[in-house]
């Protein structure tokens, strides 16, 4: 299984209950393909860098998982019919990458280990 990271922005006319139940379905289509997903972030509305279909802003959704390359396929292939989805991005990561990844989560065991060397030393 490799680690993927996927960035996806939906079209600003929907509501907040539309935008949960769009993020909810390719959720569920990751988890039925097998996939684990490992963080997920909503960034919210934003503004667009360039205008995309006459639109200047959209939600992006963030969502980094682990699942096998078969599924990427399938992930995007659901992407492209949807309406709602005004462009996506989905990469592997690399070992660097990842590892950053944790690191930015706060997930990376030397940094625990770090933390609890440093409060030693202060008692």
């Amino acid at each position: 299984m490799n680690n993927y990271e996927t960035v996806f922005i939906l079209t600003p006319v929907l509501s907040d209950a539309q935008m949960k139940e769009t993020v909810d379905k390719f959720k569920g289509i990751l988890e039925a393909e097998g996939a684990k997903i490992t963080n997920e972030e909503n960034w919210g509305l934003r503004k667009l860098a360039y205008p995309i279909e006459k639109k200047s802003t959209g939600f992006y959704s963030f969502i980094e998982f682990e699942a096998e390359p078969a599924t990427i396929a399938k992930l995007e292939l659901n992407y492209r019919r949807d309406e709602r989805v005004i462009r996506f991005l989905t990469f592997r990561q690399d070992k660097y990458a990842h590892e950053y990844a944790l690191k930015r989560r706060g997930l990376k065991k030397g940094a625990k280990v770090e933390k609890t060397t440093e409060e030693t030393k202060e008692d």
